[in-house]
């Protein structure tokens, strides 16, 4: 991935974590979104000052779609889009409110959406480029409490998938990472760590990331990937 502008978003949370490093190291020209001051201060703990200084960050609002599309529009090419941005939620649906059935689907597909279709019109333009997205086991497995985050997270397979098939022919690819349960520190917060030692961590979901990035997945199109570690 030597020198390939990568737009990277979500790279400052948990799973960034992970992922940002292992894309420096391959040599990627990194763009990362982010919302928060102290997430980036987080992540810089975790880099060298070579690699934090070499990383261009940019404060943007993907819910909006102007934004997103200055975003885009300013890096001038894209060879790949990594997409982080999502967020888990638990409840019955009998008693799940509309208005968080609403924001699910806005952080987890809309939020792809947005980034998958001005990237995929800069890719489309220079005739290369490389689509990551980052699904969920509930989009294909889902379970009870869990529908509105299952939903939002197949809309996100679909999507992928979708534009795997548009994009057939094209040096352009669109896959998408299945994980369980990611070990962020969130997530232990939210659940215990009782069972952080079967989850997948960062750095190795980061290796799947970065292959499905790379010029050696140029035949995976469409491709869900299961990321499941022991859980």
């Amino acid at each position: 991935m030597q020198g390939k502008q990568v737009l990277l978003t979500g790279g400052t949370g948990g799973l960034g974590l992970g992922v940002t490093p292992a894309l420096l190291a391959r040599g990627a020209k990194l763009t990362v979104t982010y919302i928060h001051e102290k997430q980036v201060e987080r992540l810089k703990k975790n880099l060298s000052p070579q690699e934090f200084a070499s990383i261009r960050f940019v404060s943007v609002n993907l819910f909006e779609e102007k934004a997103v599309a200055q975003l885009i529009n300013d890096m001038g090419k894209v060879d790949v889009l990594i997409h982080l941005v999502g967020g888990f939620s638990m409840g019955k649906v009998a008693e799940y409110s509309y208005e968080n059935w609403q924001k699910d689907f806005e952080l987890n597909l809309n939020t792809t959406f947005l980034v998958c279709k001005y990237s995929l019109q800069k890719m489309l333009e220079y005739g290369y480029g490389r689509i990551v997205t980052v699904g969920s086991r509930g989009a294909v497995q889902p379970a009870g409490q869990l529908a509105a985050y299952s939903a939002s997270k197949a809309g996100v397979v679909a999507l992928t998938q979708a534009i795997a098939e548009e994009t057939k022919g094209l040096d352009i690819t669109a896959n998408c990472v299945l994980p369980s349960v990611i070990d962020t520190p969130a997530n232990r917060e939210a659940m215990g760590d009782e069972d952080a030692n079967k989850w997948v961590k960062p750095e190795s979901l980061a290796e799947v990331i970065c292959f499905l990035a790379s010029e050696a997945a140029k035949d995976l199109r469409g491709a869900l990937v299961p990321v499941y570690g022991e859980a």
